[in-house]
């Protein structure tokens, strides 16, 4: 299976001014990733899309292939991630070059362990889903089973529908929220659904202990103090 990776990483972050290739104990945010996205067995490209002539002069010292600058259209706060990644298959396809699969790897979640990229292409692989993506558990107090949502009478109901609410921690089924590692998707379901997800998702449970989201001060002051842990 031929698989695209690709780090998006747009100019004009608002939450995190320059985030993409602002220092994090001394390296640019996007060489975290680069650096176990280019570690990989199983991607057979990695690339930076971006709009931003900085970012990408950054991306080309930390050794990311740079083969398009992303249009502006494709860059706003609005704009779809999808409609990013569809981009960059186009572009190699009117070059005559196909990929099975798109690995997208985010910027904002710098710190993947060793070899989880390739287990989790592994993994996509062999359970033949049209999707695969990184997730962690939902803390049981937090569980869909355990929430509630306003009805229209202004009182509660269970956000699962049921009529009856799980008594017991036990019984609750687990439960799980993407933490934005890694999404694998098939080319083909990109390109005809405009989805990251398709029709069939597999899963793989990342580490809770290295989870940092970056969109604000607050989590990049919490990646600084992972690095120290």
């Amino acid at each position: 299976m031929k698989i695209l990776g690709i780090i998006p990483a747009r100019g004009g972050s608002k939450g995190i001014p320059n985030k993409n290739i602002k220092l994090l104990n001394g390296k640019p945010l996007l060489q975290y990733t680069s650096e176990k996205a280019l570690k990989s067995r199983l991607l057979d490209k990695v690339i930076l899309s971006s709009d931003c002539d900085e970012i990408l002069k950054v991306g080309k010292i930390v050794g990311i292939e740079v083969p398009f600058k992303r249009p502006q259209e494709l860059a706003t706060d609005e704009s779809p991630t999808i409609d990013t990644i569809i981009h960059a298959l186009e572009f190699f396809q009117n070059k005559k070059v196909f990929f099975d699969a798109v690995c997208l790897l985010q910027t904002t979640y710098p710190f993947r362990t060793e070899g989880f990229i390739d287990a989790a292409i592994e993994k996509f692989i062999k359970e033949k889903s049209d999707s695969l993506i990184s997730v962690l558990k939902v803390p049981h107090e937090y569980n869909p089973h355990w929430v509630f949502e306003e009805d229209k009478e202004g009182g509660l109901k269970i956000a699962t529908g049921e009529d009856t609410i799980i008594s017991r921690r036990q019984d609750l089924p687990n439960s799980f929220f993407r933490d934005g590692a890694i999404y694998i998707t098939k080319a083909d379901v990109i390109l005809k659904q405009k989805s990251l997800y398709g029709n069939s998702i597999s899963f793989l449970e990342s580490y809770i202990e290295k989870y940092v989201n970056l969109d604000t001060i607050a989590d990049w002051k919490k990646a600084e103090r992972v690095l120290k842990d």
